[in-house]
């Protein structure tokens, strides 16, 4: 079977509260685990996008606006769309793992780091595709 889904890697969320939700790869396990004995793969996503932006608005409006809400979860790939896409954030591979999920306060934790690696990479104009909502 082909490794579709590597770290980096773009997909799109089919089932479940993030469903239509953009993710990236973080980590795949493809044979599974003891506690999850199906191929899966360790996500970071957008839950809220960044609103619109135009020139005329100010500074501290921008920054309102280019907000993003992080979400970190372990999916199943056939919960998972794969795309053609692919982002390069280095600082992500180290912020989450498999320990991560089980106190609430690393998970806090990784979520910061998330954010404040996608408002960057967002502000820094890098893969708009990513940071548009589906639809709507």
């Amino acid at each position: 079977m082909v490794k579709v889904y590597k770290p980096g890697k773009v997909a799109i969320v089919l089932q479940g509260r993030q469903a239509g939700k953009k993710v990236v790869v973080i980590k795949q396990l493809d044979e599974g685990t003891k506690e999850r004995p199906y191929p899966h793969a360790v996500v970071a996503g957008i839950e809220r996008y960044p609103r619109k932006v135009t020139r005329r608005m100010g500074q501290k409006k921008l920054a309102l606006r280019s907000k993003v809400k992080p979400f970190i979860k372990v999916i199943n790939y056939s919960h998972l769309f794969p795309t053609r896409y692919a982002l390069e954030l280095e600082g992500l591979k180290g912020t989450v793992s498999n320990d991560t999920f089980k106190e609430p306060t690393q998970r806090e934790e990784a979520k910061k780091t998330i954010k404040k690696l996608l408002e960057d990479r967002y502000t820094s104009g890098k893969n708009k595709w990513f940071f548009t909502a589906l639809r709507f």
